[in-house]
C-alpha cells in the first residue's frame, strides 16, 4: 500500500514537472513534493507503522524515487534556464569530461526519531516549542524544584559559564516554567532539543545528547491521563501490541515520579540482548508536575494539575537502529551516517 503511494507520487511529480512554465513554478513544485514538509516526507513518516522488512523495502524505494525525481527536476531546471537566457547554443560543452558523482543528503537518525515523535504529539494537540541551550540557573534548576544543595548542581555534572549566572542546559525540562509563564493553563507542549552534561565520554555516555520534554496542564489531570498518552505514543512507535509498565522513581520536579518501560520491539517481550533478556525497554521518565513547579510558572496548583515526561532522543535512536556506541551519532563520521 505504501509502495503504491510512493509510485503514484513519482508519476504525479513527473507529470507536474513536464507542465511547469518557469523556474519559480519548478521551485515551488520541488518544495511541495520533496521539501522537509513535502508529500514524500509525509509518506516516509508513516514508515514506523510497518514491520522492519516492509520498512526497509519501502525506505529503499522512497530513496530511489527521490533521487530520480531530483534528477528530473535538475534536468527541467537546466532546460528552463536555457529557454530563459538563450545562451546555451553559444556555449561549448566538453562531452568527454567525467561527471562528478552526485551525493544526496538525508536526515540524521536522531532527527528521524524526533520528527516521528513530533508528528505523534502534534496529532494529540501538543505544540512544539524550542528553548535556549544557554540557560539561567533559575529555569534549569530553581524553578524545577531543584534547590541549591541538590547534587545536579555539582560542577562535575553541569557546564557553567564563568562569571555569569548561566549554564548549558542539562535538560529540556528547563522550558516548563518558561512555557507556563507565557501561555498559562491549559497547556500541552513538547520541547525537543540538545542538552549538555559534564561527563566523561564512553560507549554509553556523551557530553552532548538530545531529549524531548513534554508536559500537559489541565483540570483534574492524573496518572491515568499520563499513562493513556504514553500508551498511545508507544503503540504508534512500536505497534499495537506494545505495553507500557510504570514504576516509581524520584525526580525533584514531579510527584509522584515514574520510570516508564515498554515492551521490547525487537523480541516482542521474549527477551534479547538489547533488552538484557527482560523483555522491557526503559525509554522515558515521567510524573505529575510538582505543585512548586506550577507555582513558579504562575499557575494555581489548587485549580490546575499536570503531568510531565521526558524521552531520550539519543537513546531512542540507538535502540531503533541498534547502535552500540553513542559517540558515533555526533562524531561526524560519514562512513557511519551514510548507512541511514
Amino acid at each position: 500500500m505504501l509502495e503504491e503511494k510512493i509510485k503514484q507520487l513519482k508519476e504525479e511529480t513527473i507529470k507536474k514537472i513536464s507542465e511547469v512554465a518557469n523556474l519559480e513554478q519548478l521551485r515551488e513544485l520541488e518544495i511541495y513534493f520533496l521539501g522537509r514538509k513535502g508529500e514524500l516526507t509525509k509518506i516516509l513518516r508513516t514508515l514506523g507503522d510497518l514491520s522492519i522488512e516492509e520498512r526497509a523495502k519501502a525506505g529503499d524505494l522512497a530513496n530511489k524515487i527521490k533521487n530520480e525525481l531530483t534528477l528530473e527536476i535538475q534536468k527541467a531546471r537546466q532546460n528552463l534556464g536555457e529557454k530563459t537566457d538563450g545562451s546555451s547554443e553559444k556555449e561549448w560543452i566538453d562531452v568527454t569530461a567525467v561527471k562528478e558523482k552526485e551525493e544526496f543528503g538525508h536526515l540524521h537518525p536522531i532527527s528521524i526519531v524526533q520528527y516521528e515523535l513530533e508528528d505523534i504529539f502534534t496529532s494529540m494537540g501538543f505544540m512544539v516549542l524550542d528553548g535556549p541551550e544557554l540557560e539561567s540557573d533559575y529555569y534549569n534548576f530553581e524553578a524545577l524544584n531543584i534547590p541549591s544543595w541538590h547534587p545536579a548542581r555539582d560542577m562535575q555534572d553541569t557546564f557553567y559559564v564563568e562569571g555569569e549566572n548561566l549554564l548549558m542546559r542539562t535538560q529540556t525540562s528547563s522550558m516548563q516554567v518558561r512555557a507556563m509563564e507565557k501561555y498559562g493553563a491549559p497547556l500541552r507542549v513538547v520541547v525537543p532539543g540538545r542538552c549538555f552534561r559534564n561527563e566523561a565520554t564512553d560507549v554509553r555516555h556523551e557530553h552532548t545528547f538530545y531529549q524531548l520534554e513534554g508536559f500537559m496542564v489541565g483540570k483534574d489531570i492524573s496518572v491515568a491521563n499520563l499513562k493513556a498518552v504514553l500508551e498511545v505514543v508507544a503503540k504508534k512507535l512500536y505497534g499495537d501490541d506494545t505495553k507500557v509498565k510504570l514504576r516509581p522513581k524520584f525526580y525533584p520536579f514531579v510527584e509522584p515520579g515514574i520510570n516508564g518501560e515498554v515492551t521490547c520491539f525487537l523480541c516482542k517481550g521474549k527477551g534479547c540482548r538489547v533488552c538484557k533478556n527482560t523483555g522491557w525497554l526503559e525509554i522515558f521518565g515521567a510524573g505529575l508536575i510538582h505543585p512548586n513547579v506550577l507555582k513558579f510558572g504562575k499557575i494555581d496548583s489548587k485549580k490546575w494539575s499536570g503531568f510531565a515526561f521526558g524521552f531520550g532522543l539519543t537513546r531512542l535512536a540507538m535502540l531503533k537502529y541498534e547502535i552500540d556506541d553513542v559517540r558515533l551519532l555526533c562524531g561526524g563520521d560519514l562512513r557511519f551516517l551514510k548507512q541511514f
